[in-house]
């Protein structure tokens, strides 16, 4: 039941996050939303630096575990770096409020560990595309010999990509799809 009761917060302060009047979200309005008091939050996060950690551990869970479930079936390293960028812009759009968590919008004048915490998943995802993308210079060495952008700046562009179409649909209130011209983008940084 608390663990219920956990997900049940950590689900509601997520849609919360979704409105797109940006409004500062308090232990108070969270209590509110819920029908509790606000010490029933504080039975279950000491404080709500806490509830947002939850919700980033629940975003890189499912971020890097569907990473790692592309890596384990796509064995062509460029159609595995299309998936995972696919995949994170569709996670982004149909997660609008953990949108906000990943580009630090919902993190302002909260702990700032939050905001390093997501700077490393950024960290880990240019990784990712890094190893994608090496695999793909091993795998295409021949047909490419010396056209390929380094693997290590062509990363960097493509998580700059992801971050601008997440910050894109976060400040056009959700209207700007980060999966809009996706597959035509995707396929010019591919061959940058």
């Amino acid at each position: 039941m608390a663990g219920e009761r956990k997900q049940q917060i950590l689900e509601t302060l997520a849609k919360m996050l979704e409105s797109p009047k940006r409004e500062k979200i308090t232990t108070a309005s969270l209590a509110a939303k819920l029908e509790v008091s606000e010490a029933a939050l504080y039975r279950h996060f000491a404080n709500k630096a806490q509830m947002f950690e939850g919700l980033i551990s629940f975003i890189e869970e499912t971020i890097f575990g569907l990473i790692n479930k592309i890596s384990t079936e796509e064995t062509d390293g460029l159609r595995q770096v299309q998936r995972i960028i696919t995949m994170l812009l569709v996670f982004a759009e149909k997660n609008p409020g953990m949108t906000r968590v990943l580009i630090g919008d919902a993190l302002v004048n909260e702990d700032e560990k939050l905001q390093a915490r997501i700077n490393q998943l950024y960290d880990r995802i240019e990784v990712t595309l890094k190893q994608s993308l090496r695999i793909a210079e091993a795998q295409h060495a021949s047909e490419q010999a010396g056209t390929k952008a380094d693997a290590e700046a062509q990363a960097n562009l493509m998580v700059c990509y992801i971050a601008g179409r997440w910050q894109q649909f976060v400040k056009s209130s959700f209207k700007r799809k980060p999966t809009e011209f996706a597959q035509q983008q995707i396929t010019t940084l591919i061959n940058a």
